[in-house]
């Protein structure tokens, strides 16, 4: 059931959410803390925004695809993907942007820079969900489980092709054959016999392959 604020009068979608809410109205003159997780902000406008991430309130809906959100500043970058609008660029190849996060992003492949560091290993990455995917080679997890047979992946694209085995779907098609497949990199195998294309040659003998299994046979047999 709804309830309202006694302060400033907004509706909260339930009693925790309001608890969470009236955060807002007890901080601090100079600053405005959160008390859920403690980070700062200068404006409890930026207060409010933030307390929605722990609350779990996205009151911004997308009036396309009805995607919600809880800032109304995600919203708006959202709308580019309907609107194809990318009104950002990359300073340096020019390449243009919808979303500035994914700007960011691809600046580093110009920069080199690698912020995000494996707590394992030497390893390091320009984007966090490179890190993430990578932290479960070292510690085994698999958050992803197939509803069907309830076996488990570490990515989420596994899961992906692994669903297909259980819906046979196969949406690569080649287009000189009636040829399809479940993966892109079964296809682009496959169109090697049409094209006769050897990508993998030895360092040794120069000679051509068009698997890499083929090159690595080759050099433990000959070499």
């Amino acid at each position: 059931m709804a309830v309202k604020c006694s302060v400033c009068g907004e509706g909260c979608p339930s009693r925790s959410v309001l608890k969470v809410h009236m955060r807002i109205h007890v901080a601090d003159e100079s600053s405005y803390d959160c008390a859920v997780c403690h980070k700062t902000f200068a404006r409890s406008s930026d207060l409010k925004a933030h307390l929605k991430t722990h609350t779990g309130e996205k009151p911004f809906n997308c009036n396309v695809c009805y995607k919600k959100f809880s800032k109304s500043n995600n919203l708006k970058i959202h709308f580019r993907v309907h609107t194809g609008e990318k009104p950002l660029h990359c300073t340096v190849c020019l390449k243009k942007f919808s979303d500035p996060s994914n700007l960011k992003v691809h600046i580093r492949i110009h920069t080199s820079e690698k912020p995000y560091k494996c707590t394992f290993c030497a390893k390091s990455f320009a984007v966090n969900a490179h890190l993430r995917n990578h932290s479960r080679t070292h510690t085994g997890e698999k958050p992803y489980e197939c509803t069907l047979c309830k076996k488990t992946f570490s990515y989420k694209p596994s899961l992906r092709y692994h669903l297909r085995t259980h819906t046979g779907e196969k949406p690569y098609e080649c287009i000189l054959c009636d040829k399809a497949f479940s993966r892109s990199n079964n296809l682009t195998r496959h169109l090697r016999i049409h094209t006769g294309e050897k990508p993998f040659k030895c360092t040794v003998c120069q000679k051509e392959f068009q698997r890499s299994t083929e090159l690595k046979n080759h050099l433990q047999r000959t070499h």
